[in-house]
């Protein structure tokens, strides 16, 4: 077996290639819960990142396992700072979300992910975070199903969103 090493990898100009400068990761392994039909802040699942040029792209990605009451919608929203970012277009009186859905399941974990390249074109820290809406009169979950039960089949499952920084 050969093994090959290099302190860094040069194209023909001589400029190093170095297209992830960082990656910065939160993992939430406890549970969240709302009644908010508003969205609310997922404590847990926020992560800051400060990007070495205004050039960088911030590639964001995230996973979260989710429930809900009586099958109700759930909705998620990414932000960078308080701005939220990569969300459908506004369409009469629905809810513009990153991701979600319409009938979330009860028994068990409907998992989420997504992946999102922003453009924050700063050299400042500069936060993700993610936020929960639940139906009026229902509960959204986070990390466990809705009925919680105390018996093997009931999961508690961890969340995580994660950004990396890359090189324009």
């Amino acid at each position: 077996m050969s093994t090959l090493k290099v302190n860094t990898l040069q194209n023909t100009s001589g400029t190093a290639y170095d297209f992830v400068k960082q990656v910065v990761q939160a993992t939430k392994t406890d549970t969240f819960s709302t009644t908010s039909t508003s969205f609310t802040d997922v404590t847990g699942l926020s992560v800051s990142i400060t990007p070495s040029s205004t050039s960088s792209k911030i590639l964001v990605l995230f996973n979260v396992s989710a429930s809900s009451t009586s099958s109700a919608s759930v909705a998620f929203t990414l932000l960078r700072g308080s701005t939220e970012i990569f969300i459908g277009d506004a369409a009469s009186s629905r809810t513009r979300a990153t991701t979600g859905s319409h009938s979330c399941r009860v028994h068990g974990n409907s998992n989420f992910a997504v992946q999102f390249l922003d453009s924050p074109s700063t050299t400042s820290s500069v936060t993700y975070k993610i936020q929960a809406q639940a139906q009026s009169g229902f509960t959204a979950f986070v990390g466990r199903t809705s009925d919680d039960n105390n018996s093997v089949q009931y999961l508690r499952v961890p969340s995580t969103i994660t950004v990396m920084e890359v090189a324009a």
